[in-house]
């Protein structure tokens, strides 16, 4: 069973896409905050990780870059979520290593399909 980290502020966010995602065969863990994501990365080895953007004390380009600067989680991939709808934002988080970037609100089978795309390369 592929294991999905999400990392994200809004607990309304991280309860309906864990539950989606565990609806659909998916072992997920959550992490409120930059920090508790990365331990939890660290701990779990996740086989993706979603991450919020927009988070308070580290946002999630930083997270990102703590990521892919550890040998330990820098294989792992990241999509982005963001509600910033420039794509420029995209084009930067791919430059950084991350996967793909996800615009919020989103289609919770639009996000299924992006993370069944990643998560089978």
């Amino acid at each position: 069973m592929k294991k999905i980290l999400i990392i994200d502020d809004e607990p309304q966010i991280l309860m309906v896409s864990a539950v989606r995602l565990k609806a659909n065969g998916y072992d997920v863990v959550t992490a409120l905050s930059g920090e508790q994501g990365l331990a939890k990365a660290r701990k779990e080895i996740p086989d993706l990780v979603l991450l919020d953007q927009v988070m308070p004390e580290m946002n999630g380009a930083e997270v990102l870059e703590r990521l892919k600067d550890d040998p330990i989680t820098k294989h792992i991939p990241v999509i982005i979520f963001t509600a910033d709808v420039h794509k420029v934002k995209a084009a930067e988080f791919h430059a950084r290593g991350a996967a793909g970037c996800f615009y919020k609100p989103f289609i919770s089978e639009d996000l299924l399909a992006k993370v069944k795309e990643i998560l089978n390369k």
